[in-house]
């Protein structure tokens, strides 16, 4: 389990970047990463691409905390998911610290980022969209390294005895709420929802609607003594008699309302454009649009050996698709990396010209030290990895950034999972 909370920074970035990496806190800086900057001087480097933002915002930085449940992962480990996820939140565009504190009781990440990336120089927003993209990515990570999530949309204010005994399925009320939902979901009035929840064991009471009658309705399982009222208070205010009766009621008229679309005829959609980039909202809606288009081109493929054989070359070029992302998001970090670098070595090459030419350099060196100390690390850097500083056209690499993004969002959707031959086969049956 993996809780997490992210607030921004307006001042003293220096210091919040001095408390993550304390010695003390990190084992000697032993679990202290960092992406595009250095944490001695993660300060300057902020500033630097903050002063190319355009917009005017006071935050600096955000710092994300991920704590992890005391005894259920160790310290090397839960560092490898503070990276994993600071790269697959910041996508290789901005610059960050990932520190892992081991002393307190539990283990815990911090991850402190700059506000503006290195690409473009547009600043990250922070909002409950964000907030809720970061903890859906820390619960995949905590999947994958078999650690346990916490479910999302869990009531809050609840004590931690109620919580846990929803983790293990002991929460009574709440399995009402499923047989609840799982039973409108197939009724197609609400006289059906009474017979499936019976059917499920429930003695119902107060279900009527005449004068007179309760104003609650109410259930009480098998094993159990007493019955729940549905009421906002108790099972919460989709479980009145009302409610259930009017969200029955709006699903029929739904599936009598919307007309049924033909897709035969159309095109899978192109989500390289650049406005599906920006909006999650348009994301998952072009998505749906092209499965459904997939689902009723499977459904018109004559024999099912030819419909095997479009299956298997179809899932061989998404496993294709999907390897290729992996290589081109290395690819694309590396090169946001490099980019970031760039910039700062052709910005302050002139102070380093400078100091060789001035008359008194100590002087010179205290007045201009931010940029000077960024330009000797920017240089290093870039002739490690091989650049030709004479030859270096940031404008180059930026078109070679975007052409990459581009080519990781068409591999993307070429790499979705497709139906299986037995899946078609179901369907097939099912019709």
């Amino acid at each position: 389990m993996a809780y997490t909370k992210i607030h921004a920074i307006k001042a003293t970035v220096d210091k919040a970047i001095d408390y993550i990496c304390n010695p003390e806190k990190t084992d000697e800086k032993m679990f202290v990463s960092s992406y595009a900057c250095s944490p001695e001087i993660a300060a300057y480097d902020f500033k630097y691409t903050l002063d190319h933002c355009r917009e005017n915002s006071p935050n600096k930085s955000y710092h994300l905390i991920q704590a992890f449940a005391p005894g259920e992962v160790g310290f090397e480990e839960a560092h490898r998911i503070g990276k994993e996820l600071a790269d697959k939140l910041l996508e290789g565009k901005y610059s960050y610290i990932v520190t892992t504190h081991i002393d307190k009781g539990h283990v815990h990440n911090h991850i402190i980022f700059c506000v503006a990336d290195n690409i473009e120089h547009n600043k990250y927003h922070d909002c409950k969209q964000s907030y809720y993209h970061t903890r859906k990515l820390s619960d995949e990570l905590c999947k994958e390294h078999n650690l346990s999530v916490i479910i999302p949309g869990a009531q809050r204010g609840r004590k931690y005895k109620e919580w846990h005994s929803e983790q293990n399925g002991s929460a009574w009320k709440t399995q009402i709420r499923k047989n609840i939902n799982f039973c409108i979901k197939s009724a197609s009035t609400y006289e059906e929802f009474l017979l499936l929840m019976r059917a499920k064991g429930y003695e119902i009471k107060g279900e009527i609607f005449e004068e007179g009658a309760a104003k609650y309705i109410s259930f009480r399982p098998l094993d159990k003594e007493r019955f729940v009222r549905g009421s906002a208070k108790s099972l919460g205010k989709e479980c009145t008699k009302e409610r259930i009766r009017e969200r029955i009621e709006r699903k029929r008229e739904r599936k009598a309302i919307i007309p049924k679309k033909d897709y035969s005829a159309r095109r899978l959609i192109d989500t390289s454009d650049e406005k599906f980039q920006n909006s999650p909202r348009l994301q998952r809606w072009v998505t749906i649009e092209n499965l459904k288009i997939a689902a009723q081109s499977y459904n018109e493929v004559g024999s099912l050996a030819e419909l095997e054989h479009k299956i298997a070359v179809k899932t061989e070029a998404g496993k294709s698709a999907k390897q290729s992302v992996v290589e081109l998001e290395h690819r694309i970090k590396d090169l946001a990396e490099i980019i970031k670098y760039a910039q700062q070595y052709k910005d302050n090459r002139s102070y380093h010209i400078g100091y060789k030419k001035a008359k008194n350099p100590d002087a010179y060196f205290r007045r201009y030290e931010s940029q000077l100390i960024l330009y000797g690390g920017t240089r290093r850097v870039l002739e490690q990895t091989g650049i030709n500083l004479k030859g270096l056209n940031v404008d180059e690499l930026k078109a070679e950034y975007q052409e990459l993004m581009k080519q990781k969002n068409l591999n993307q959707h070429l790499g979705k999972n497709m139906p299986t031959t037995q899946d078609i086969k179901n369907r097939q049956q099912s019709l």
